[in-house]
């Protein structure tokens, strides 16, 4: 009767030292508080309105005035063509509808180039109905980005017509700074009497018509 007594008296200590073990237990870490946890308000959104006359291209070519240029390949004969298009444009070639939406290239001043043409593909089925079998982009210099998965056609894009505005859109033409030429620095050094008298005027130098050509290409 005693043993059972001491028994029971050790297991109760036992389950009241486990409950204070878990009752001690550190909880989790509450989450920090950031400014993204607040809600963002009226005033921090702002709209802005362009005028009509800017161009959102940087003075690009517009894309109605581009001019892409596609290749399609026919996998059963291996016959391949070339297509020309600008955006907006669609050709049919037997069973085959070839739409260019869009041609783009990155701007010579980018780190990285990129051609790429926004093209859609419509393939005529044994019905004589029309299905799309491809729409999206298709770059030149990264044709795995995207691939035409057609049993026998496949199209890819070789190249894209258009300009962009010489030297980027940051660029600031020289002499704008209070009227200054910046590529012709000028010398603290006294001149001499013949480099400071003015130049007399000479006439500019004259080429006959029937003169040979000095660079014959």
């Amino acid at each position: 009767m005693i043993r059972r007594l001491v028994g029971g008296a050790a297991i109760a200590a036992l389950l009241a030292t486990g409950a204070c073990s878990k009752s001690q237990a550190p909880g989790p870490k509450p989450t920090p508080h950031t400014a993204l946890d607040e809600e963002p308000t009226s005033s921090d959104v702002v709209t802005v309105d362009l005028p009509s006359s800017v161009d959102p291209s940087q003075g690009a070519t517009p894309m109605a005035q581009r001019v892409a240029v596609l290749g399609l390949l026919n996998k059963r004969n291996g016959i391949a063509r070339e297509i020309k298009l600008k955006p907006g444009e669609a050709t049919r070639i037997g069973d085959v509808i070839i739409r260019l939406r869009a041609c783009e290239q990155t701007a010579p001043w980018e780190q990285e180039h990129y051609t790429g043409a926004f093209v859609q593909l419509d393939i005529e089925q044994l019905d004589k109905s029309w299905k799309r079998v491809f729409s999206g982009w298709l770059y030149k210099e990264r044709p795995s980005l995207n691939v035409v998965q057609h049993p026998v056609y496949d199209v890819w894009t070789k190249s894209c017509a258009m300009t962009f505005p010489s030297g980027g859109p940051d660029s600031v033409a020289a002499g704008d700074s209070g009227g200054h030429d910046a590529a012709a620095p000028r010398s603290s050094a006294k001149k001499s009497p013949a480099a400071a008298a003015p130049a007399a005027d000479a006439p500019a130098p004259t080429t006959p018509s029937t003169a040979p050509d000095n660079n014959p290409t």
